[in-house]
């Protein structure tokens, strides 16, 4: 097997790996946001804060199980990555925040809403954490 075919099965299994972090971060995001909307919080709240709780949880399961090979394991690395890794987050919060109450002004249930703002936060993310954030550098392991 050549270097480069190793290369692609280890990202489509890092993709896969990435899917299922995914998954555990939007049961946390989804779970808090219709917990929050059955108590009356309004949609674009009840939507950032549920993200923000799927943001811890996303961060625990990239650094341990999806990128863990690439997380720089202290010092100024590790603060940089972290820094990075919220930054992508807070592009993902806005993409959702913004679709999610932009969707309830225009009268779309905001679960619908919701799930437009998934799909487009999830690929925003991806790129940003696969390429930036966690991309492999001599400073991931230092």
């Amino acid at each position: 097997m050549t270097a480069t075919a190793i290369l692609t099965k280890l990202r489509d299994i890092r993709f896969i790996r990435y899917v299922l972090a995914s998954v555990g971060a939007l049961a946390v995001d989804v779970g808090s946001f219709l917990a929050l909307l059955s108590l009356g919080t309004a949609a674009a709240p009840a939507s950032a804060a549920g993200y923000s709780l799927g943001i811890l949880a996303h961060w625990l399961m990239s650094s341990r199980a999806v990128f863990q090979d690439n997380v720089a394991s202290g010092g100024a690395a590790r603060t940089r990555q972290k820094a990075l890794f919220v930054v992508s987050a807070l592009v993902g919060l806005a993409l959702t925040t913004g679709i999610v109450g932009f969707g309830d002004w225009s009268g779309v249930d905001p679960r619908i809403a919701k799930i437009g703002a998934i799909a487009v936060s999830f690929i925003a993310t991806w790129l940003l954490r696969s390429r930036i954030v966690f991309r492999p550098n001599s400073e991931a392991g230092a």
